[in-house]
């Protein structure tokens, strides 16, 4: 498959909207992700351009998302990107969304401690579904499986 598969490392920029859909829960948030580089000149570190991602995360990751991240919050995301172009109000809108694999604090700027959650049962959709219900907040990006293992 030819899919982008990234790892980005950022600070959580809104907080985490948690929805339980029929095909199953889903977190969204926004993650503000900002290049730095050192500036000899100045002889200090510097930013530079701060790129947005919508960052969805199903199933069970979605509630735990949900459950452990906050704004302002250091976190790595590993994900697939997916670019929309998309006509909205007669304005031409592009956004980059980022279905995440896995989600975790950045543990070089800070600690955490881990809690195992307890077994959920997520709904699942049926194979084949097409038609699904959206989300009053956003368009919904395809659901994920999880993962084996």
């Amino acid at each position: 498959m030819n899919e982008t598969l990234l790892t980005v490392v950022g600070n959580v920029a809104t907080t985490p909207v948690f929805r339980e859909l029929p095909t199953g829960p889903v977190a969204r948030f926004r993650l503000a992700v900002t290049a730095r580089r050192f500036d000899a000149g100045q002889g200090a570190w510097v930013d530079s351009h701060t790129n947005f991602f919508t960052v969805w995360a199903w199933g069970n990751l979605g509630a735990n998302v949900q459950g452990s991240v906050s704004v302002g919050e250091p976190v790595i995301v590993q994900g697939r990107l997916k670019v929309r172009d998309e006509e909205r109000g007669g304005q031409h809108w592009t956004s980059a969304d980022i279905q995440a694999t896995a989600v975790g604090h950045d543990l070089s700027r800070g600690t955490a401690a881990f809690r195992r959650a307890t077994a959920r049962k997520a709904a699942t959709a049926t194979e084949g579904q097409q038609a699904r219900d959206e989300p009053s907040f956003e368009i919904e990006p395809e659901p994920q499986p999880e993962p084996v293992g």
